[in-house]
């Protein structure tokens, strides 16, 4: 994110870059309808009395839950209607000045994955199946994680979830520290230690996770100490969202930039993009989707890159904060550093990432650099204002060691097909060949002989770039890449050329 930072520096007053929501997933060793049946054999329990045994536990989870907020004189609500819960506790949470500890705790009936029995062969089968039943949402207040959430079906397999915010971790060690800042919801507009609070957001991914997680897990179920008291949850990252924010001195200073920011987004990513940004190549081996979504909100809009269910989103926060947001909710599309098996040898290699706590860390790095990825390639946007006078220049014919050369034409469409081209994200890091223009300004040529015509035009068209100084030779290789000028100029004239243009033709018609 270097070029973009140092693009806006005198309107950027810092950036952070944390973890923001973190969906984490607990599964007892009883999770299949197999180890279920085990378990029940284990036990010695009958399962012909497998209904009254699953209602006996249940009501005793939902016993614990009201005894819990009645000791600690906290609500008990139960939800027969959908409700924004988040906002509700909190809402209470002000209202009653919470400062630590349970909050409330809600209830209601929702889809989970438990079991059923079937008829087999000597005795009855215990299978998994889709079944609603009572889930308790225990909302807490922690000194150290700030404001979280636990969900917990009050059904075998007893399923549980937590939901946490990395900004709101880093309040809590803020706060111990005594550090300055102003935060909004989850963002903050002001710190007055930046690196210090960055050095604190990196170590998110420092404790141990599956003993501090195991240790909430047993604040809310109370089988944990007893038919369970050999058994621990096995947690998994079910969604992982990692942001970077980038603040600005004022609102002022975003407004006019960001909505260049979104219209650039939203015309010259492509899908090649979108998977450069997430550390991928478009090859005939990738199977799966790759689109744009463009959404109007409150206060501004907001851009989202999905590759399957992964994506990268970019809005603005509080009028004067930038975030762009990588989102993975399937890791297996990323590598990691890790033991396994390839081949039939086992040893330490790159494979496919997993959703296992223990590899936070890696969802961290992943996800920087392609918050990272992303605002470079929005580095090449400018104010069109301020390249009107370079785009009357690029207009113009030149002359070049004693040749002519015409100039381009920014109402052009085979000119700004070019630009585009040659502006493609997949070419700001390795640059670009003659071959890979040509494929796409003319596609696949029928013949050798059309294919050499259409390489020797795309050379000239090359040397005409060259000439205005809008591209440059990468040494010692058949490479070229877009220059600052470049970058500008061909920005400002593919904008103009899809939106500006259009929008005046229109109105001239009216």
């Amino acid at each position: 994110m270097k070029k973009f930072l140092s693009k806006h520096t005198d309107k950027i007053k810092g950036h952070l870059s944390c973890f923001d929501r973190i969906l984490l997933k607990g599964y007892l060793p009883i999770s299949s309808g197999t180890s279920m049946g085990s378990f029940m054999d284990y036990m010695k329990w009958l399962r012909k009395d497998f209904k009254t045994i699953v209602q006996r536990y249940s009501e005793e989870v939902k016993g614990y839950a009201k005894q819990m907020a009645e000791k600690k004189r906290r609500p008990y609500i139960h939800l027969s209607q959908p409700l924004k819960k988040d906002v509700f506790v909190r809402s209470m949470a002000r209202d009653d000045n919470v400062q630590n500890g349970l909050i409330c705790i809600l209830s209601a009936v929702e889809a989970c994955m438990s079991f059923r029995m079937i008829p087999g062969k000597g005795r009855p089968s215990i299978i998994n199946a889709k079944r609603k039943c009572l889930c308790l949402y225990f909302y807490f207040l922690d000194r150290n994680l700030g404001f979280y959430h636990i969900r917990l079906q009050t059904w075998f397999p007893f399923t549980i979830q937590i939901c946490m915010n990395g900004h709101e971790y880093l309040a809590r060690k803020m706060d111990e520290l005594g550090m300055d800042y102003r935060q909004v919801d989850n963002c903050f507009t002001y710190l007055a230690d930046i690196k210090r609070a960055q050095r604190l957001a990196k170590n998110f991914v420092r404790p141990n996770w599956p003993r501090v997680l195991s240790a909430l897990a047993r604040r809310v179920n109370p089988l944990l100490s007893t038919i369970f008291s050999r058994m621990d949850y096995y947690w998994v990252i079910e969604q992982a969202e990692y942001a970077t924010d980038v603040m600005f001195e004022s609102g002022h200073h975003l407004k006019g930039l960001y909505e260049k920011l979104l219209r650039h987004a939203c015309l010259c990513f492509s899908a090649e993009d979108v998977l450069t940004f997430l550390g991928r190549k478009m090859t005939g081996h990738f199977q799966g989707e790759v689109g744009n979504h463009y959404k109007k909100r409150w206060p501004g809009a907001r851009i989202r890159h999905r590759m399957k269910k992964n994506w990268i989103k970019m809005y603005n926060k509080c009028a004067s904060v930038v975030r762009v947001e990588t989102v993975i909710n399937c890791p297996y599309e990323f590598k990691v550093w890790r033991h396994g098996c390839r081949k039939g040898k086992k040893g330490m290699n790159w494979f496919p990432m997993i959703k296992g706590i223990g590899y936070l860390f890696r969802y961290a790095e992943v996800s920087l650099r392609a918050n990272s990825n992303f605002l470079d390639a929005l580095s090449v946007v400018n104010d069109p204002e301020e390249s009107m006078e370079s785009m009357r220049v690029l207009s113009r014919r030149i002359k070049r060691s004693g040749r002519s050369y015409r100039g381009f034409n920014p109402a052009e469409k085979r000119d700004v097909r070019l630009f585009q081209a040659v502006m493609r994200g997949e070419h700001l890091i390795d640059g670009f060949r003659n071959a890979d223009i040509w494929r796409q300004l003319y596609g696949k040529a029928r013949d050798g002989k059309e294919r050499r015509r259409q390489g020797a035009r795309v050379s000239r068209l090359l040397k005409l770039l060259h000439v205005h100084r809008l591209i440059a030779k990468i040494p010692r290789s058949r490479r070229w890449k877009v220059t600052q000028k470049g970058q500008k100029i061909m920005s400002t004239v593919i904008i103009l050329f899809e939106d500006v243009f259009p929008e005046t033709m229109i109105e001239k018609a009216a």
